[in-house]
C-alpha cells in the first residue's frame, strides 16, 4: 500500500509576493519601466473610445441628411407662413376691391343672376374688421366673380395674377400639405437668405415647401432621401449627406497613432518583463548551484532528490512564466480598469452607472473563485514535487523494483501520486478557468444594457449615436481588466507557491562559514597522521550517538581498514573525516591540526575517494577519468586503465578513449567501478578512502583491483571501508566497530588469534 502523505496546508500568500518583490530589488529600474509603460499603454487605449466616438459622429453626419439646415431651412420657410405675416401681407398680396365702384361692376357684368346673388350675400355676412372671416367666405364666392374684386395687381414690384391670388387663398396655415405657391407669391412671401454660403432664393423655398409639404411624420426615412434629390440644388447641396473627409481623416490618423504609440509601449513593456523574468530565473538557478555547494549532507538525507530538482527546474521556470504574465498584467488591468470607469462618467453619467450595475457581478464572483483557488495552486506545486521524486527514486532503482517485483506497489504508488496532481490542477484550474466565460457573458449583458439605455438617451436626444458606440467599447474595456485581473491573480498564486518552494530551497540551513579560519595544509607537505580524540557524533533526530566516544591514531603511509556490521559508522566515520558533517564532541586532527580550523575545501583537496556509488557524466572515457584536472596527457591516462585493468574494455570501444559514454550507456556496473578507480589513481593526494570499492567487481578483477589498490596506497595514509574482508588482510591497522565504538583493533593475524567478533565476522564470509 502507499505511504500516506501528509497534506500541507496553503502557505502565506501576502509573504510570499513581498519576498519575491524584495528578491525583485536588482531589477527594479526595469521593473519600473516596464509597469509605467503598461499604464501608458492602457491610458493610451482609454483615450481610443472618445475619439472613436467622434469618428462614428462624423460617418454618422455623412451618412444621413444634414438635419440641422434642414431645420433652419423648414423654420425660415414656415415663419414666412406665419399667422401674423400672412395676416400682414395676404390683404396687400390680394388687393381685394369691395368699394361701390367694384360692387357696382360685379351687378352689372355678364354674370349669372345665381352667382351675383352669392356675392350679395358675401357682402351682408362678413364684418370687414374681421380678416380671418372675410377670406374664408371669398374662397367660397365664384370665380367668376373674385376675378372682378381681385383683379391683376401689382406688390413689391411683382405682378400678381388672379389666378396666383386664388391659390394663395387656398392656403391653409393649419395643414401645410400638398402646398403648391405661385412664383410670384413666393417672390413676396419668402424672403431669400444664405445658409452653409448657399443662396436659397424665395423660389427655391416655394419648390422646397411644396416638396416637403408632401411628407409627413410617418414617412420613411428612404422616402425623405428620395424627396432630397428633387430638391433645388441650393437646398440639395445645405442638407444632403456630406462626409467630412478631412475630420474623419485627422480622427482616423490620430487613433492609429494612439494605437501604434500604445503597441509600441505594450512590446517594450513585454520585453522588459521577459528579461526581468529570464534574468530573475536565472539568477535564482545560480544561487541555487551555489547553496547546493553549502548546504550540509543532512539536507539531502531529509529531502527527497526528484523534489529539489522540481524545485531548480518546474518551480523555477513556474515564477519566470507566471511573473511575467501577471506583473504587467495586473498594473495595465487596475489602469484601464480604473481609467474607464473615470472616462465613463465623463462622458455620460447615467450609461456609466449603466454599465457598472450590468458589469458588478464579475467583482463578487472573481473574489470568490480567487478565495477558493489559491490552496489547490500551492497543492499542485507540492504535489509536482512529490511525484517528481517518486518517479526518480523508483527509474534510479528500477531493477531492484523488477527484481523484487515491486511494479505494482511502485505503479500504486505513482497511481495516488498522479491522482493527487490531477485533482490539484483539475480544481485550480477549472476555478481560474471559470473566469473568461462568466467574463464573456458580463461583457456581452453589459452591451445589451448599453445599447437599450443609450436607444433611449439618443431617443430623447441626450446623447448621439457616437456615444453608445463608445461605451460599447467602454463595456469591454471595463469587464476585460476583471479578466485579466483575475488571471493575474491566478498566476501570482502560481508564483507565489513556486517561490514558497524555491525561496525554502535558498533560506535551507546552510553548513556554518568558514571565513575566520586561517589555518591551511599543503596537501605536498602534509606527512599524513590522523587522530581521533574522544570522538562523538548523533544525527538529526536520532536520540542516540551514531559514534560514540571515538579514538584512534592513524600514522603516515598506514592502510587503515574500518570493518564491522551495517549501521556500525564506518561511512559516517568517512563523512567525519572528510567535514562533511561536524562532529558533536571530541576532535579529529591532520598532522596536529584541528579540522575545525581547516575549511571544507582544504580537507577535500587532501583526500581521494574511491565510492560505491559510481558516476558517470556525458563524456568521452579520456574526460570520465580526467574529470577537473588540468595537465593530465593521455599516455598518463592510458597508464592508470592499465594498472587497473580497463585497457582491454576501453579497446573494444568505436573511438577508444575518445569515446562518449554516459550513465544511462551500456556499461556494466564492474566496468563503471573500474572507470571509477582510475579516475581516484589519477589523483596526488596525501589521503585515500576507498569505500566499498571493489563492490561492483567480480573476483578475478576485483585481484587485479587489488594489486592497483596496493600501487595507488603506496606512500599515502589509506581508510578502506569494506565488507570483503578478504581485501583488507594486508592492511597496517584494521578498526573493528559496532555500535559507533572500536571493539577490537590490529592486523589481521592478530585480530584472528583472538578469536573475537572480526574472527566471526570474516569466518561468516565463508558459511553456506
Amino acid at each position: 500500500m502507499p505511504r500516506p502523505r501528509k497534506i500541507e496546508k496553503a502557505k502565506n500568500f501576502k509573504g510570499s509576493i513581498k519576498r519575491l518583490f524584495k528578491e525583485l530589488s536588482p531589477f527594479r529600474v526595469l521593473i519600473i519601466i516596464g509597469l509605467i509603460l503598461a499604464a501608458l499603454g492602457s491610458v493610451l487605449s482609454i483615450m481610443a473610445p472618445s475619439r472613436l466616438s467622434d469618428l462614428v459622429d462624423k460617418i454618422s453626419e455623412g451618412l444621413v441628411v444634414n438635419t440641422k439646415n434642414l431645420e433652419t431651412i423648414t423654420k425660415n420657410v414656415q415663419g414666412s407662413l406665419s399667422e401674423d405675416k400672412l395676416k400682414e401681407s395676404m390683404p396687400l398680396i390680394l388687393n381685394i376691391k369691395l368699394d361701390e365702384a367694384k360692387v357696382l361692376e360685379v351687378m352689372t357684368s355678364n354674370v349669372s343672376n345665381e352667382e351675383k346673388q352669392e356675392f350679395q350675400t358675401f357682402l351682408t355676412s362678413i364684418n370687414p374688421t374681421n380678416q380671418e372671416e372675410m377670406l374664408t367666405k371669398l374662397k367660397e364666392l365664384p370665380l367668376s366673380i373674385l376675378k372682378i374684386i381681385m383683379p391683376d395687381s401689382t406688390y413689391k414690384g411683382v405682378t400678381i395674377t388672379t389666378s396666383d391670388k386664388l391659390e394663395l387663398l387656398k392656403l391653409d396655415k393649419d395643414n401645410l400639405k400638398n402646398i403648391n405657391i405661385p412664383d410670384s407669391i413666393a417672390k413676396v412671401m419668402f424672403t431669400e437668405f444664405k445658409i452653409d454660403k448657399q443662396v436659397i432664393t424665395e423660389l427655391d423655398q416655394a419648390k422646397f415647401l411644396k416638396i416637403i409639404s408632401t411628407l409627413d411624420k410617418d414617412s420613411e426615412a428612404s422616402e425623405l432621401y428620395s424627396k432630397i434629390d428633387t430638391m433645388p440644388t441650393s437646398i440639395r447641396k445645405s442638407v444632403e449627406p456630406v462626409f467630412d473627409i478631412e475630420g474623419i481623416k485627422r480622427i482616423v490618423i490620430f487613433l492609429v497613432a494612439l494605437y501604434l504609440v500604445s503597441a509600441l509601449f505594450t512590446y517594450i513593456e513585454s520585453i522588459s518583463m521577459t528579461i526581468v523574468a529570464n534574468k530573475f530565473a536565472k539568477n535564482l538557478r545560480s544561487r541555487i548551484s551555489t547553496k547546493i555547494n553549502k548546504l550540509p549532507l543532512k539536507y539531502f538525507d531529509k529531502n527527497q532528490t526528484g523534489d529539489i530538482l522540481s524545485r531548480v527546474t518546474n518551480d523555477v521556470d513556474t515564477i519566470a512564466q507566471s511573473m511575467n504574465q501577471s506583473f504587467s498584467t495586473l498594473v495595465s488591468a487596475i489602469t484601464l480598469f480604473i481609467g474607464t470607469i473615470i472616462m465613463m462618467f465623463v462622458t455620460n453619467f447615467t450609461m456609466a452607472i449603466t454599465a457598472i450595475l450590468a458589469s458588478l457581478i464579475g467583482f463578487i464572483f472573481m473574489f470568490k473563485i480567487l478565495s477558493k483557488s489559491q490552496k489547490y495552486f500551492v497543492l499542485r506545486q507540492k504535489y509536482l514535487g512529490e511525484i517528481n521524486a517518486h518517479i526518480e527514486e523508483i527509474y534510479s532503482g528500477l531493477n531492484v523494483v523488477k527484481a523484487y517485483n515491486g511494479k505494482n506497489e511502485a505503479n500504486l504508488e505513482f497511481d495516488t501520486l498522479n491522482e493527487q496532481v490531477y485533482n490539484a490542477n483539475r480544481k485550480s484550474q477549472f476555478l481560474s478557468g471559470l473566469m473568461p466565460p462568466m467574463m464573456n457573458f458580463i461583457g456581452n449583458f453589459g452591451y445589451v444594457a448599453v445599447c437599450i439605455v443609450g436607444a433611449l438617451l439618443t431617443m430623447n436626444g441626450t446623447i448621439k449615436f457616437g456615444v453608445i458606440v463608445a461605451f460599447m467599447t467602454y463595456v469591454r474595456l471595463f469587464t476585460s481588466p476583471l479578466s485579466q485581473i483575475g488571471q493575474a491573480m491566478t498566476f501570482l498564486q502560481t508564483t507565489a507557491a513556486a517561490s514558497e518552494r524555491v525561496f525554502e530551497f535558498v533560506d535551507a540551513e546552510e553548513m556554518p562559514s568558514e571565513e575566520n579560519l586561517t589555518k591551511v595544509l599543503d596537501k605536498s607537505k602534509v606527512k599524513g597522521d590522523i587522530e581521533f580524540s574522544n570522538v562523538e557524533f548523533t544525527y538529526d533526530g536520532n536520540k542516540t550517538p551514531t559514534i560514540k566516544n571515538f579514538s584512534a591514531k592513524v600514522k603516515s603511509g598506514e592502510k587503515i581498514a574500518i570493518v564491522g556490521p551495517t549501521g556500525a559508522g564506518k561511512t559516517t566515520m568517512v563523512n567525519l573525516l572528510m567535514k562533511f558533517y561536524d562532529i558533536n564532541k571530541g576532535d579529529i586532527k591532520i598532522d596536529g591540526v584541528s579540522t575545525k580550523d581547516l575549511t571544507r575545501e582544504n580537507i577535500h583537496s587532501l583526500f581521494t575517494m574511491v565510492l560505491q556509488d559510481t558516476w558517470l557524466f556525458d563524456g568521452t572515457v579520456k574526460e570520465n577519468i580526467i574529470y577537473n584536472r588540468e595537465g593530465v596527457s593521455l599516455e598518463r591516462v592510458k597508464e592508470v586503465c592499465e594498472v587497473v585493468g580497463l585497457d582491454h574494455f576501453i579497446k573494444t570501444l568505436p573511438h577508444g578513449y575518445d569515446s562518449k559514454i554516459s550513465e544511462s550507456d551500456n556499461v556494466s556496473a564492474g566496468q563503471r567501478q573500474l572507470l571509477t578507480i582510475a579516475r581516484g589513481m589519477l589523483e596526488d593526494s596525501p589521503f585515500l578512502i576507498l569505500d566499498e570499492a571493489t563492490s561492483n567487481v567480480d573476483t578475478r578483477t576485483e585481484e587485479l583491483v587489488q594489486s592497483a589498490m596496493d600501487k595507488l596506497t603506496e606512500g599515502r595514509t589509506s581508510f578502506i571501508i569494506a565488507h570483503r574482508l578478504s581485501t583488507i588482510k594486508n592492511a597496517d591497522l584494521i578498526l573493528v566497530m559496532k555500535d559507533g565504538n572500536i571493539i577490537e583493533q590490529g592486523t589481521h593475524d592478530e585480530l584472528m588469534n583472538k578469536k573475537g567478533f572480526y574472527a566471526d565476522l570474516y569466518n561468516s564470509q565463508f558459511e553456506l
